[in-house]
């Protein structure tokens, strides 16, 4: 092997570049001048106005709802997809299917039933 070949071998040539991008961002911490952490550098800015702080959390039961709903259709295309074709079992089918826009339909109604009850905004009480 050649020196050029050991270089351009992958975990070296990555311990390279860490160097030298470790060598230069310690060189340009020393550069750069010191900031003063003032009340309106930490503060929220949108266009000039001052914004009220707020928490938002994001409730999982959107989440859930999707996750439901992929469970339904995946096991809804395994059990179609694996019926026999004789009539007596295509029967079956067509109840499952049934079932299925059902259980898709409820979900349906559910998510519009209360769009707030999926996202939480809770005021910020620090300041």
């Amino acid at each position: 092997m050649s020196k050029i070949d050991i270089l351009l071998c992958i975990p070296v040539a990555f311990l390279v570049f860490l160097a030298v991008l470790t060598i230069f961002y310690v060189l340009a911490g020393r550069v750069s001048p010191e900031s003063e952490r003032t009340k309106g550098k930490i503060s929220t800015y949108a266009c000039g106005e001052d914004m009220p702080g707020f928490k938002f959390q994001f409730g999982y039961s959107l989440f859930f709802i999707f996750a439901l709903f992929f469970t339904v259709m995946h096991v809804a295309a395994l059990v179609i997809a694996t019926l026999p074709a004789k009539a007596p079992e295509l029967y079956f089918g067509f109840f499952y299917l049934a079932a299925i826009f059902l259980c898709v339909s409820g979900l349906v109604i559910y998510r519009g039933s209360n769009p707030e009850d999926h996202l939480e905004i809770k005021e910020d009480e620090g300041d």
